[in-house]
């Protein structure tokens, strides 16, 4: 995802590309939905929490865009340590999760793991060379989706992963639509100036149906099972799979430290998922009764 819309805003600014992606997205898991059905579907009393988290979801595609186009490739990655952490301070503020010392000590590996990745692949240097601004605008974005994610937990467990990813994505799409207007007004651009090529409507595809619907339902899904904290620390391995990935299909070479990272981050999200898969599922729905054992 960070690497296609780095390449795209060339084509597409970035608050516009936000409001392509979240909706082609939400029209997506719309179809989805009524394919596959909820018996569960949010009433008037509910909006508020959907709206909520359409809050969320704005100012993550907006930080996050901006944040990446005003940084490098490697203060990115680097900087998606703080989502987990902040999800673990959020869940247990808000929802009472423990931190217990096993879930600390896998959180502390992954997040040692992604460092040595990261510092692995890119000079040290050019991690702290950057745009103040961008860095913010990052750790912003982190805060948001780690907002999103525990919010999500009730509306989750209230109804499904689909409906929540769904209805909030929904909520979302007016919001970035109103902030994507004021992008090309304040850049001088109509909406006849992005191009409609090839490689411009492959790369909002991606990023609406692989980076948006799939990954977001599929983050929620996450929620119906398990804590937020345990889901949180699968975020770790977003700097493995993408440079696995840049190794798999750019050619770019890695080394003996991203082995090391990657082994480090692996024996984390271990340590972090054998303590929930000991434990009994407590996750309920709105009305008490057991969601999934």
């Amino acid at each position: 995802m960070f690497v296609v819309s780095k390449w795209s805003f060339a084509l597409v600014p970035p608050v516009t590309l936000g409001f392509f992606r979240v909706a082609l997205g939400a029209a997506a898991l719309w179809v989805g939905l009524r394919l596959v059905g909820d018996p569960a579907t949010p009433g008037r009393e509910d909006w508020p929490a959907l709206v909520g988290l359409g809050g969320w979801v704005t100012v993550t595609i907006v930080a996050q865009f901006l944040g990446t186009e005003l940084t490098n490739a490697s203060q990115g990655s680097l900087l998606t340590v703080l989502t987990p952490i902040f999800v673990v301070l959020l869940s247990g503020a808000l929802l009472g999760e423990r931190v217990t010392k096993t879930k600390a000590l896998g959180i502390a590996l992954a997040a040692v793991g992604t460092a040595v990745v990261v510092a692995g692949q890119y000079h040290l240097r050019r991690i702290a060379v950057g745009n103040a601004a961008g860095v913010a605008l990052l750790v912003v974005a982190s805060f948001a989706w780690a907002g999103y994610t525990v919010w999500g937990v009730a509306v989750v467990r209230k109804f499904s992963a689909l409906t929540a990813a769904t209805y909030s994505t929904i909520a979302a799409t007016p919001m970035l639509g109103v902030l994507a207007v004021a992008e090309l007004w304040y850049l001088g651009r109509g909406i006849a100036t992005i191009p409609l090529s090839g490689p411009s409507l492959l790369s909002v595809a991606f990023l609406g149906f692989g980076s948006t619907a799939a990954a977001w339902y599929l983050w929620y899904k996450g929620l119906e099972y398990v804590p937020a904290g345990t889901v949180a620390v699968f975020y770790f391995l977003q700097p493995v799979v993408g440079t696995a990935l840049a190794a798999a299909l750019l050619d770019e070479q890695v080394g003996a430290w991203f082995v090391a990272g990657s082994l480090t981050i692996g024996a984390g999200v271990w340590v972090v998922s054998r303590e929930r898969a000991d434990e009994p599922a407590r996750n309920r729905h709105g009305d008490g009764s057991e969601l999934r054992e």
